[in-house]
């Protein structure tokens, strides 16, 4: 993988709901979630404005992170420690770049992968 890359948000979402089990943390500057044996991340659309990525332990919620799609300017792959890699989505303010939100994902993107855009109850995930 190069060492930075980018891709849309269109593109990107799809696939990270495809391959929750491999999130490692999520978050946002101010916060952060990191996966568990326990946990499970449940992918939602709260409205056509808002997407909603929640941490779960059974029945019990354990955090969420909202994401704003229309603030999103582009997706920003960089490789992590070990085989890590952390997609940064990013945004521009003022001609300044910077994270809004972030996953750390088990491995990258594979753009070899078969079209992984599915519709679950009516939303995209």
């Amino acid at each position: 993988m190069p060492t930075t890359d980018t891709l849309a948000l269109q593109e990107f979402w799809p696939w990270l709901a495809d391959h929750c089990n491999c999130i490692l943390r999520a978050g946002t500057p101010d916060s952060i979630l990191y996966d568990d044996d326990d946990f499970h991340w449940r992918f939602t659309q709260e409205d056509a404005r808002t997407l909603l990525v929640q941490l779960v332990r059974g029945k019990r919620l354990i955090g969420e992170v909202f994401v704003e799609p229309e603030m999103v300017s582009s997706v920003r792959m960089t490789p992590g420690e070990k085989d890590e890699v952390i997609f940064d989505l990013m945004a521009e303010a003022d001609g300044q770049e910077q994270v809004l939100y972030y996953f750390v994902m088990a491995h990258g993107f594979d753009e070899s992968e078969p079209d992984v855009t599915t519709v679950r109850h009516g939303r995209l995930h």
